[in-house]
C-alpha cells in the first residue's frame, strides 16, 4: 500500500511545472527508506489532503521550505498566517518537537536540583509560546519545576510572556496541592514580570494568587498581593475585595481586614448578597459589629441584600454595645415585610437592648409598632418593658404595660411580678408588693426565692420583722428554700436593729441543720451583739445592787 502511494505522489510530482529540486527530493533513495510506522502519522495530518483543486506542489512547497529541511512552511510577505497555527519571530510556521516536549516533561517531574538550568540548556530548544503552553497544561509536573522552567524561558531565553501563559500558569499551580514554598516562588516571578512587563498582569492573575494565599491561611501574602493592584494597573473587583477579606480573617488580620472593607465601600464593589453576608459574620465574631454595619449599609445600597440570619446575628452583636443600639433599631426597618413574621430574635434583642440603656419608651413604641406590623411580639419583649419601667419607678407604665399583656391572652412569668414587687418594696409600699406576690401565686404554681427575698428585704428596712419572719415562715410551708442571702439579711436586720441575738442564734442553727454556711463576719455580729446584751445586764445588775 505504501508503495502505490509513494508512486503517486512521485507522478504528481513529474508533472509539475517548475519542480525540479522537489522532484529530486521524492527520489532521493533516503526517502524511500522512510520506515513505514511514520507514515501515519503524516496521513493523520488533514494539511496532508489536498481540497483545493486549484493548489498545487509549487505553491504547497516553496524552495525556501527545501532549504530549510522540509520541516517548516515559510509565509511570503503579503500572505496571511492560517489560523490556529503558531510561527516563529521569522514567520515560519512553528510545530512543537515531540521529542523535545517529552524530554522537557521528563525533566520537570523528576526533583529538581543546582543543575536543572543547565539540562534546559543543553537540550538546545526552540522556544516558543506553543511549546511552553503545552509544557504547562501537562500534567504530573512537579509545581516547583515548572515555576523555575518559565523563569527560566522568560529570563534567560528571553520568551515573549503573554497575559494568557501567565494566566495558565497559575492557574496549573493553583489547581495542584500548593505548598508555602512554591506559592511564595510564584508570586515573586508573577511580581516581576509585572515589573519588568507592563500590561502582563491582569485581575485574574492576581485574585488567583491570593485565592492560592487564603488557603494557605497567608493572609499577609494576600494582602501584598492585593496592594500590587494599583502598581500593576489593575483595578480590584468584588470578587477581589472578598477574598482578600477572607485571607485576612482566616489568619484573624481583621484590622487589616476592616482597612481593605473600608477600600471597598470607598469603590463601591460590593460581592453578592450571600458573600457580604460571610463578610458580616467574619467581622461580627471579630467584634467589629460597627465596621460590618458600614460595609451592611452600603450592600443594601447596591440591592445586595445578605441573608436574613446574617442580619440577625448583625443587629445582636450591635445590640451588645450600647453606642451601637440605635443602629440596630434603625436596621428593622430594612427588614421585608414578608419576612417579619419569623423575625422575633432581631426584635427582641433591639427591645431588651433598649431597655437596658434605660430608653424604655422607645422600646414601648417599638412594642406597639411589633402588635400592628409584626411580628408578633411574646413573653419575653413584655416581660423586658414592665420590668425596665418598674426599675425605673414607674410602676404607672409598668401596669399599664401589664394590662397590655394580658389582653393579648399572655400571662407575666414570675419575674415580672418580682420586678413589680420589688417596685412598691423600694417606695415602702409593702401592702402594694404583698399584692402582687398572691396575685403571683394564682397565676404561677411555685414563685422563685427572688420574691420573697424582695419583700423580706422591704420588711427589714421598715423594720417590721415580725412581717419579716412570718413570710421567712411561709417561704418554707410554700415549698421554697431560703438561701444564705435570706438568712443573712434577716440575721443582721436582727442583730443590728432588733438586738434580738437569740432569734438570730435560732436562724443559725437552723442554717446548719440545711447545710448551709454563715459568713465569719455575720457570726461574729450575733456573739458581739449577745457579749453586749450580757454587759449591759451585769452593768445594771452592779447598779441595783449599789
Amino acid at each position: 500500500m505504501w508503495t502505490r502511494i509513494l508512486a503517486r505522489v512521485t507522478r504528481a510530482v513529474a508533472g509539475a511545472r517548475n519542480c525540479s529540486s522537489i522532484h529530486q527530493r521524492i527520489s532521493n533513495p533516503s526517502f524511500s527508506k522512510i520506515p513505514k510506522s511514520s507514515f501515519p502519522q503524516i496521513l493523520n495530518n488533514p494539511r496532508f489532503f489536498a481540497t483545493d483543486s486549484t493548489l498545487t506542489l509549487d505553491d504547497e512547497l516553496s524552495p525556501d521550505s527545501s532549504e530549510n529541511g522540509g520541516d517548516r512552511h515559510r509565509v511570503e510577505e503579503g500572505d496571511t498566517y492560517a489560523e490556529g497555527d503558531a510561527y516563529d519571530a521569522e514567520g515560519d510556521k512553528y510545530e512543537v518537537d515531540v521529542d523535545k516536549l517529552e524530554s522537557v516533561l521528563r525533566l520537570l517531574q523528576t526533583s529538581a536540583d543546582g543543575s536543572f538550568e543547565s539540562c534546559l540548556d543543553d537540550m538546545d530548544l526552540s522556544l516558543h509560546q506553543k511549546l511552553v503552553t503545552k509544557v504547562i497544561e501537562s500534567p504530573l509536573v512537579l509545581s516547583e519545576n515548572l515555576i523555575r522552567f518559565f523563569r527560566w524561558a522568560w529570563s534567560e531565553r528571553s520568551l515573549e510572556v503573554t497575559t494568557p501563559m501567565v494566566e495558565s500558569l497559575v492557574l496549573a499551580i493553583y489547581g495542584k496541592d500548593v505548598r508555602k514554598k512554591e506559592a511564595y516562588s510564584l508570586w515573586d516571578l508573577v511580581k516581576e514580570i509585572g515589573e519588568k512587563e507592563s500590561g502582563i498582569i491582569n485581575v485574574r492573575i492576581l485574585n488567583d494568587l491570593i485565592l492560592c494565599f487564603s488557603r494557605l491561611v497567608k493572609g499577609k501574602a494576600a494582602l501584598e498581593v492585593f496592594d500590587k493592584f494599583e502598581a500593576f494597573q489593575c483595578v480590584p473587583d468584588a470578587d477581589t475585595y472578598y477574598i482578600t477579606i477572607e485571607a485576612l480573617c482566616r489568619r484573624r488580620a481583621y484590622d487589616w481586614a476592616c482597612g481593605v472593607c473600608e477600600k471597598m465601600v470607598d469603590a463601591q464593589a460590593v460581592p453578592d448578597g450571600e458573600k457580604v453576608g460571610a463578610i458580616l459574620s467574619w467581622l461580627c465574631k471579630a467584634k467589629k459589629a460597627k465596621e460590618a454595619h458600614g460595609v451592611y449599609v452600603v450592600a443594601m445600597e447596591k440591592g445586595k441584600r445578605p441573608p436574613m440570619s446574617t442580619v440577625s446575628f448583625l443587629v445582636g452583636k450591635l445590640c451588645g454595645e450600647d453606642e451601637t443600639v440605635k443602629l440596630a433599631l434603625e436596621m428593622l426597618e430594612d427588614i421585608p415585610e414578608e419576612k417579619r413574621g419569623r423575625a422575633i430574635k432581631p426584635f427582641m434583642a433591639v427591645v431588651r437592648a433598649l431597655c437596658r440603656i434605660k430608653e424604655v419608651d422607645k422600646a414601648k413604641e417599638l412594642l406597639v409598632k411589633m402588635i400592628k406590623d409584626g411580628p408578633p411580639p411574646g413573653n419575653d419583649v413584655f416581660n423586658f418593658i414592665v420590668t425596665a419601667y418598674s426599675r425605673a419607678g414607674e410602676i404607672g407604665k409598668a401596669l399599664e404595660t401589664m394590662k397590655l399583656m394580658e389582653s393579648r391572652g399572655l400571662r407575666p412569668d414570675v419575674y415580672t411580678y418580682t420586678a413589680l414587687a420589688s417596685a412598691y418594696s423600694n417606695g415602702g409600699e409593702m401592702e402594694e408588693a404583698r399584692k402582687i406576690m398572691e396575685e403571683a401565686k394564682k397565676k404561677h404554681v411555685k414563685l422563685g426565692p427572688m420574691m420573697f427575698h424582695t419583700l423580706i428585704r422591704g420588711y427589714c428596712k421598715l423594720e417590721r420583722f415580725d412581717e419579716a419572719l412570718k413570710l421567712f415562715s411561709e417561704m418554707k410551708n410554700y415549698g421554697v428554700r431560703p438561701s444564705v442571702d435570706e438568712y443573712e439579711k434577716l440575721i443582721q436586720s436582727l442583730c443590728l436593729k432588733a438586738l434580738d441575738w437569740e432569734m438570730a442564734e435560732k436562724l443559725l442553727e437552723e442554717m446548719k441543720e440545711n447545710g448551709l454556711h454563715l459568713k465569719g463576719i455575720t457570726r461574729g455580729l450575733i456573739r458581739a451583739v449577745k457579749e453586749m446584751e450580757k454587759e449591759v445586764v451585769e452593768s445594771e445588775s452592779i447598779t441595783a445592787v449599789a
